[in-house]
């Protein structure tokens, strides 16, 4: 297959799979996702939305986020990891949005970046799922995913994402890296990893890739 029978090869059996996704993170509107996604670093999508129901219960906007204390947030989120930093981001950007914004979250990749604890993923994300606006945010299943079927050295995310945004059309980045995650998850984890049901690895992966899964499963 070319390069671009690949792509194609992916997008096809990713439709197939996904017609319709979800997004993983609970919320209602672009500050709760802006929260959710936040908590969400180095914390499962499962944990976030046990503890967001929570916490919206006591602020769901920025005007009451800031009538807590850092301490309360972080007691409430301590449960999703690095609570010290993401607290005081949370009440940090809960402040910025109500002095420069008026209390709405922008739909602006850089005006995003510059809040507290807010990075390029968490930004992407935002614009992507809240605005509608194309973005291509790559987390560990897509990077995973996108040097097993060789569209990327590896090297880091901001390649991975170079690449992807190059190999894949505008129009479909925002359903595609929900699609990725999900199939990251389901069909080509990290670990517990069955090239057999891997339909899209097994077809195009990376023959170094391919080669290590066999030699590993030989040893077992």
């Amino acid at each position: 297959m070319t390069k671009s029978e690949k792509v194609q090869f992916v997008l096809d059996t990713l439709d197939a799979i996904y017609p319709e996704i979800p997004v993983p993170l609970d919320h209602k509107d672009p500050y709760t996702l802006l929260i959710a996604v936040l908590l969400s670093a180095q914390c499962t999508d499962e944990r976030v939305n046990k503890i967001t129901p929570i916490l919206f219960a006591k602020a769901d906007n920025p005007y009451d986020m800031v009538k807590m204390t850092v301490e309360e947030i972080q007691e409430i989120i301590r449960p999703c990891g690095l609570s010290p930093m993401k607290s005081k981001g949370i009440y940090g950007l809960s402040q910025i949005l109500i002095e420069k914004y008026n209390g709405e979250v922008p739909a602006d990749l850089e005006a995003l970046k510059e809040m507290p604890a807010v990075g390029h993923k968490t930004a992407s994300v935002v614009i992507s799922q809240a605005f509608g606006i194309p973005a291509f945010p790559v987390d560990t299943h897509i990077h995973r995913l996108m040097y097993r079927w060789n569209f990327t050295n590896g090297k880091s995310v901001e390649q991975t994402e170079k690449d992807a945004k190059r190999l894949f059309p505008k129009d479909r980045w925002n359903k595609l890296h929900l699609q990725l995650v999900w199939y990251g998850r389901q069909y080509s984890p990290a670990r517990g990893w069955n090239l057999e049901i891997d339909i899209i690895t097994s077809v195009i992966g990376r023959k170094s890739v391919i080669n290590e899964y066999y030699k590993k499963k030989a040893r077992k």
